[in-house]
């Protein structure tokens, strides 16, 4: 069981996100891509138990991790981790089925994968969401070619440095294509250590 202190740090905020933005009365079925260590999925699951949750990730040493988060809790509503990367088509998503989801999450990948692993979480989520399906992410961007505070400003040279195809996008880039993919920027929340949740919604069917 991994322990990450940034997943400890903003798993309630996001939760509190979750809570406002999702019906909780109903039986839900949610993907988290790029579950990390599992500690996310965990605390939703056990805080939202109508929603069915599906852990992925790329890392094969996480998905260790998942799984002995989900042994520890013994949580119903957490299915088995699949191994997931996002940079590929959803049919090569372990088999998720198109319009079979009211949720996708995905927190702190975007700035830390290559480009293609962003077009690759709109594009899937675009055709794996339920029309009006919601897709969160939460991690820090910039914003109109702008980057503050400083913190961010460092923190995105040091991921450029780590990997050129690494470091914090514009959410004017990302909105763009979401909307290719039929995704809209419904809102956008201003979070802890100055991150940013944003939930995009699946247009529906005329």
């Amino acid at each position: 069981m991994l322990s990450a202190a940034a997943a400890e740090r903003n798993k309630e905020p996001i939760l509190s996100v979750l809570r406002d933005s999702v019906n909780t009365a109903r039986p839900l079925q949610a993907l988290e891509i790029s579950s990390g260590t599992g500690q996310h999925v965990t605390h939703f699951a056990q805080a939202l138990p109508n929603i069915i949750w599906q852990p992925s990730e790329y890392d094969r040493q996480s998905l260790a991790s998942i799984e002995a988060y989900r042994a520890h809790y013994r949580l119903r509503n957490v299915m088995p981790a699949i191994h997931l990367d996002a940079s590929l088509p959803h049919p090569h998503w372990g088999g998720i089925q198109p319009e079979s989801l009211d949720l996708v999450v995905n927190i702190n990948m975007i700035h830390i994968s290559p480009m293609a692993c962003t077009e690759g979480l709109f594009n899937g989520a675009g055709a794996v969401l339920k029309p009006q399906g919601l897709l969160l992410t939460y991690g820090p961007y910039a914003v109109n070619g702008q980057i503050t505070p400083q913190s961010n400003v460092d923190f995105d040279y040091s991921l450029r440095q780590r990997n050129s195809e690494w470091g914090l996008r514009d959410i004017s880039l990302i909105n763009s294509i979401a909307q290719r993919n039929g995704l809209f920027l419904e809102k956008m929340m201003d979070m802890p250590a100055n991150n940013k949740c944003l939930l995009f919604r699946k247009e529906s069917l005329v």
